[in-house]
């Protein structure tokens, strides 16, 4: 993580903000509003060097850029589904089964996916093996979901890939009673791009549940499952147990079952799907796990126990128990690909394991963007995402005063999230993003006033004010009265924000 100081030296970040929105906001808001806020390639490019690309500098990139985006945005959004498979397996056939060319980890869950994901390609790469990574949603541009060798893939590449696949695209579309998704056409590209690069290993993380999720037309070598909540109830189920059902389907014939800490009815489920496939399970808490976790500076020390042994001494620079959890779950996945804890006994090599879990980033989670006052982000979306990222940041930063900038989907249990914030905010700014799927301002403070009270809520309809008025109040407490700012809700409210502080 990278803080930025700000200095009366530094350009406003605001300044500016609405020419890009308006040059933005004619675009689908999944595609583009949050842009407006082989072992010898890694050797010759050396490590990856941003996590979140901006807009390609050349013209005719970015306007060749810009038309993919286009098209995409006439399909489905990630929000509408229809529970098949039929059209992405169809598309696959086409393409002649691309995802079936290289082994894959395959991982699901509620919260932490994609962390998770980040610590799995990095512990791969270390050990020398070419990754690929597909990721979702994005925090601030679409090339971000398709990732090599650590590093989002270049516009030029997700460009080709496009256009590559769009003539079977089209003939699927053709066939089809729906025409493929948005989210059913960028796996389709991320599948045909681990082919052609060729990857050694998939990491693959699931767009919504299992079962039907697009990504579910690989076999997965290790299924991995984060802890799972109550969130998209409409689609998944309105227990954890029979959300578990439809994210089960993620296991595979023989696989082996890397199953985080879970609730009672959930592991059940899932213990069962194990069961009837013949796959092995290894359970966090049982067979995996975090022994010891220390605060450090810029993250925390860790001793995690996994499949072959003891790994002490695990520098981690992510804040939050959760973050401490998701390490050893991504450690006990690779430990599994291996086949530590069945073929061989042995642990995996320590100092290969510390050097990648000290090079992991996640953006966007508890990520600092700014001091004086400190501004942090996190993507935080649900209740039990929001329960975590309070709980790591009374851990984490000794705050006097905390302001909270609330930005989120209309479709999420926004007052159960507000709730989780509440006891760490001393006041509340409610404002939205500029994504069609944001719930209105005024909405979303009716129901933060129930929570925080009245005197406790401002309300800035747009980003930028918000972000000022919330900075201007944690810095009434003084330049050395540890007052700070947490900026969540939303992906897109983050990506927003981020772009807003000159991050990306």
């Amino acid at each position: 993580m990278s803080d930025h100081p700000g200095t009366s030296d530094t350009p406003d970040p605001l300044d500016g903000f609405d020419e890009i929105i308006d040059a933005e906001t004619t675009r689908d808001p999944d595609l583009a509003v949050i842009e407006a806020g082989s072992r010898t390639l890694r050797t010759q490019g050396g490590p990856p060097q941003a996590d979140v690309p901006a807009r390609p500098e050349d013209p005719e990139v970015d306007r060749a850029l810009r038309e993919v985006e286009a098209e995409l945005a006439t399909r489905w959004g990630e929000t509408k589904l229809e529970p098949s498979v039929s059209r992405i397996a169809a598309l696959m056939d086409l393409l002649g089964e691309p995802q079936r060319s290289y082994p894959s980890i395959h991982i699901t869950g509620t919260n932490g996916k994609t962390s998770t994901a980040r610590m799995i390609e990095a512990l791969l790469g270390a050990f020398e093996l070419r990754t690929g990574r597909y990721t979702s949603p994005h925090v601030q541009s679409v090339t971000e979901r398709i990732s090599l060798d650590g590093a989002p893939i270049s516009a030029e590449r997700f460009i080709e890939t496009y256009q590559d696949i769009k003539p079977y695209i089209e003939m699927v579309d053709a066939s089809q009673e729906y025409r493929l998704s948005f989210f059913e056409v960028l796996t389709g590209m991320a599948y045909a791009a681990f082919a052609d690069a060729p990857v050694d290993v998939a990491v693959v993380e699931v767009g919504m549940g299992g079962s039907w999720d697009a990504t579910n037309v690989i076999d997965g070598d290790v299924a991995v499952i984060t802890p799972i909540g109550l969130d998209h109830t409409d689609r998944l189920g309105n227990t954890t147990g029979e959300i578990a059902g439809e994210k089960g389907g993620v296991i595979k014939q023989g696989a082996t079952v890397i199953l985080a800490q879970q609730p009672v009815d959930a592991a059940q489920v899932l213990l069962k799907k194990a069961v009837d496939v013949d796959a092995t399970v290894a359970r966090e808490g049982l067979e995996f796990g975090v022994t010891a976790r220390q605060i450090a500076v810029g993250g925390q020390m860790l001793t995690l126990r996994g499949l072959g042994g003891e790994y002490e001494e695990v520098y981690l620079p992510l804040h939050g128990a959760h973050q401490a959890h998701n390490a050893a779950v991504a450690l006990a996945a690779v430990e599994a690909f291996f086949g530590v804890g069945a073929q061989r006994a042995q642990p995996l090599d320590i100092d290969t394991v510390r050097k990648a879990f000290a090079a992991v980033s996640s953006p966007g989670r508890l990520e600092v963007v700014r001091r004086s006052p400190t501004v942090v982000l996190d993507a935080a979306h649900n209740p039990p995402g929001a329960e975590a990222t309070a709980e790591a940041v009374r851990e984490a930063f000794d705050f006097s005063r905390l302001i909270g900038v609330v930005g989120a989907s209309g479709d999420k249990n926004v007052r159960g999230l507000l709730e989780a914030f509440e006891p760490i905010f001393a006041e509340v700014v409610v404002t939205q993003n500029s994504s069609h799927r944001a719930m209105d301002a005024d909405e979303l403070a009716a129901i933060a006033v129930e929570v925080f009270g009245e005197d406790r809520v401002q309300v800035e309809p747009r980003l930028p004010e918000a972000l000022e008025a919330a900075i201007t109040l944690a810095e009434e407490e003084g330049e050395f009265a540890g007052g700070g700012v947490l900026v969540t809700g939303s992906v897109i409210t983050v990506g927003e924000a981020r772009l807003l502080l000159g991050k990306g």
